[in-house]
């Protein structure tokens, strides 16, 4: 039986699906390719968050949406220290999400 996918996976991936017994085939992305990819894993995995049933799935898929937050800033060479100054800069500018505020419909 084959099973298509077509996705962006972690590295110790193939060796896991080696050792259940499946044949993977696989390439390795260009730099471009890789962005495009990470850029469509997180909205992957922000889906699994919004479907996650427990704190423990929510965790999970935190951790992912994480790691790949990670590599996106670190492919565009964006370091820890200036992300969280431009984060500071649009949190002071636009605030943040600690109010919990849900917008229903605004009106001229």
């Amino acid at each position: 039986m084959i099973k298509n996918y077509y996705k962006l996976i972690r590295d110790k991936i193939l060796e896991i699906i080696k050792g259940v017994g499946e044949k993977p085939y696989w390439r390795v992305l260009n730099k471009k390719e890789y962005l495009k990819e990470v850029k469509k894993k997180v909205l992957e995995e922000a889906k699994e968050l919004t479907e996650a049933k427990d704190r423990k799935a929510v965790i999970n898929e935190v951790i992912d949406i994480q790691e790949l937050i990670d590599v996106l800033s670190s492919e565009i060479g964006l370091k820890k220290n200036k992300l969280k100054t431009q984060q500071k800069i649009k949190n002071k500018k636009r605030g943040g999400f600690k109010k919990r505020l849900l917008l229903i419909k605004t009106e001229k």
